[in-house]
């Protein structure tokens, strides 16, 4: 009889996996002990609900009797979500690379009975094709290696573990000059594609986090083809198959070097950052793309991407009816059905051919459009998607992953709040704040933040990412309102950061808590991912924080903790952009201060003319005429000018003189 745990799990995709015959235990002291008890060595399956390829192998091998009955025969057998587990993702999958591998999800490790890693890959089919073994041959053969070749494993475990050490540690060294910064954006620059955008060629993947660095060096160096690199790439974006052009959104990465063909699954921390990139590039351009763009999106995430309660949900799933992006490609005879006349128009300006673009389907997109449009045609296009849009949700649905995660339920009100106040939308940054009252209320216990919320039930202790999108959304909140609250959380919060996440010997702070569950290491990094990593988030949360308060403390703490990771930035700084702009935040932050109540007309006008321009370095205060500011603040003592609302604006120890029209200030900044 199968013994399958998963049934009692509140992630989608541990859920996903209840029914299978695969005797599936979720992740816990249970499941490691039994394998001690039958002495058999654990296979681990990590993967996530909106993964293509983890449904492949699902259907092919989990859901197949006779797999299932291998795998429960010779191991005990665990599946994990990484969304709900990052920490152990995180080790598993840098094991693998270990290993020389490439990898991806669902990802298929072979530990000890002590969760110590020998062997392992991504996916792997039921028989040999695509160049991979089939998968009960790599089962056989991995039994047999535990029951005839325990020395063999031995060595694999021992090499692996003082590899898998290193990720306790961090590299570190002095200070990180804003030349250096300058230099490995630069560097970074010509990793892009300059027809296309992006990095390299297939597959291509947003990067965000190395977009912001380049835009910031661009704003800050003057340098004009990293601004054109970033412009590039989003244009490209938003304009192709990545982009969800009838609903909003964008899709996790393109298969191909066109942003053609994208894994459909809709990831909210993608658009979160690509909210926040979109936004300033609208700022610097005008460009009404970018706008659009920015609106859609957002108007995805309110429309569809809301959890019960008003937290941010996680996912949409790349797959629908068991095919993978089903829901969003089209036929010429479907368009010509539903839009008759304007049909013509239509498939001009979306690719839309007989044959299709992809496997005999048309993936909508605007890349290469035939010919120019006019003013008319646009709004009639703008109608057909309505039209088109109406006609799609009558189709099944793609999978909805309804968890809300702290962290990136952090990017997006941070990212959504912004855009909120430079668009001048209060929906929005009424959307936001009540995700982050969701999180606040829900999702913290004796003040400590969790990282995973789904039907009622919250599960595991918070996360350095977790903390750090929690806080920057916590001082986004507080510039945008003004609220003190917000700024009394991130103060909180950043103190609880300190005492159970900082590396008391190395400086720089863990990925997880000194009282979280032991794994067999203590990872600490600055890498990003697909999401700016905690560490280089924090560097300039510390920031704005000693901006914001005066308090020494936090100085000196983003000081330690550039110093913890230094020295990395000379061996590898390709995965380090959020580090360095975080950097760039510590030395470059730029105060602006009106003086003023925030609801007087002009200070409200004052605020339009600040949330137009495109500042990567702002640290906004606003103060009532008769409030001060710390005496470390270089605007502290600074009064209005003639009775009205006024502005200053600071960088390092000099302000500019008072300003109390708008145009005046822009041009300041």
């Amino acid at each position: 009889m199968t013994q399958n745990r998963l049934a009692g799990e509140t992630s989608p995709y541990l859920l996903q996996h209840a029914h299978n015959p695969v005797d599936w235990n979720p992740w816990g002291p249970e499941a490691l002990q039994s394998a001690k008890g039958q002495n058999k060595p654990i296979l681990l399956s990590i993967g996530y609900a909106a993964c293509h390829w983890c449904h492949v192998m699902a259907h092919e091998s989990f859901e197949n009797g006779d797999i299932a009955a291998l795998m429960n025969e010779l191991f005990v057998n665990i599946k994990v979500d990484r969304e709900e587990r990052p920490d152990l993702d995180a080790i598993y999958m840098h094991s693998l690379t270990l290993l020389g591998q490439q990898g991806g999800w669902p990802l298929t490790m072979f530990l000890t009975p002590d969760g110590e890693p020998f062997w392992g890959g991504t996916y792997f089919p039921p028989e040999a094709r695509y160049g991979r073994p089939g998968f009960p041959d790599i089962l056989r053969t991995i039994h047999e290696y535990w029951r005839d070749k325990p020395d063999d494993i031995a060595q694999n475990v021992a090499t692996l573990r003082g590899a898998i050490a290193n990720m306790a540690t961090s590299k570190g060294g002095g200070e990180v000059s804003l030349e250096v910064v300058e230099r490995a954006a630069l560097r970074l620059a010509q990793e892009f594609d300059k027809v296309n955008g992006g990095i390299g060629t297939a597959p291509k993947f947003p990067n965000p986090s190395i977009l912001e660095l380049l835009w910031r060096t661009y704003k800050r160096c003057g340098h004009i083809d990293l601004r054109d690199t970033v412009l590039l790439t989003l244009e490209k974006m938003c304009q192709g198959g990545i982009y969800d052009h009838l609903g909003g959104g964008f899709a996790r990465y393109s298969v191909d070097a066109l942003w053609l063909a994208p894994h459909f699954e809709k990831m909210l921390y993608d658009n979160a950052q690509l909210i926040d990139l979109l936004t300033w590039a609208w700022q610097e351009t005008g460009n009404p793309l970018f706008a659009a763009r920015v609106r859609e999106t957002i108007d995805w995430t309110m429309r569809e991407m809301i959890a019960d309660g008003g937290g941010f949900a996680a996912t949409l799933d790349a797959d629908s009816e068991g095919e993978e992006g089903k829901f969003y490609v089209w036929s010429a005879a479907e368009i010509d059905a539903i839009l008759g006349p304007d049909a013509a128009l239509f498939k001009d300006a979306y690719d839309i051919r007989p044959a299709g673009n992809w496997e005999g389907k048309t993936i909508l997109n605007r890349n290469n459009p035939v010919r120019d449009f006019t003013d008319q045609e646009e709004e009639t296009l703008t109608a057909n998607r309505t039209t088109l849009l109406a006609a799609r949700d009558k189709r099944i649905r793609p999978g909805w992953d309804d968890k809300v995660l702290a962290d990136w339920n952090g990017l997006m009100i941070a990212a959504m709040a912004e855009a909120g106040a430079v668009f001048d939308q209060p929906d929005w940054i009424a959307t936001a704040r009540t995700a982050y009252a969701f999180v606040h209320e829900h999702m913290v216990r004796d003040g400590r933040i969790f990282h995973s919320f789904r039907n009622g039930l919250l599960k595991h202790v918070g996360t350095l990412d977790d903390y750090a999108g929690m806080i920057r959304a916590a001082l986004v909140l507080s510039e945008i309102t003004g609220e003190a609250g917000y700024l009394e959380d991130a103060e909180s919060w950043t103190a609880l950061l300190d005492r159970h996440y900082w590396d008391k010997v190395g400086g720089g702070y863990f990925f997880t808590a000194d009282d979280a569950e032991a794994l067999i290491v203590r990872t600490k990094t600055a890498a990003d991912h697909a999401t700016p990593a905690g560490n280089g988030v924090m560097v300039a949360v510390l920031a704005r924080l000693y901006y914001l308060t005066g308090k020494d403390a936090y100085r000196t703490k983003a000081d330690v903790l550039v110093a913890a990771f230094s020295g990395e930035v000379s061996e590898n700084f390709f995965p380090l952009a959020a580090f360095m702009s975080g950097i760039e935040m510590l030395q470059c932050g730029q105060q602006l201060v009106i003086v003023g109540d925030r609801q007087d007309p002009k200070s409200h006008d004052l605020l339009r003319g600040i949330f137009a321009a495109c500042l990567p370095n702002r640290i906004l205060t606003v103060i009532a005429p008769d409030d001060v500011l710390p005496a470390t603040h270089p605007a502290s003592g600074k009064a209005q000018k003639g009775g009205v609302a006024t502005a200053y604006v600071c960088v390092g120890t000099t302000c500019s003189l008072p300003l109390t029209d708008r145009n005046d200030l822009m041009e300041a900044l």
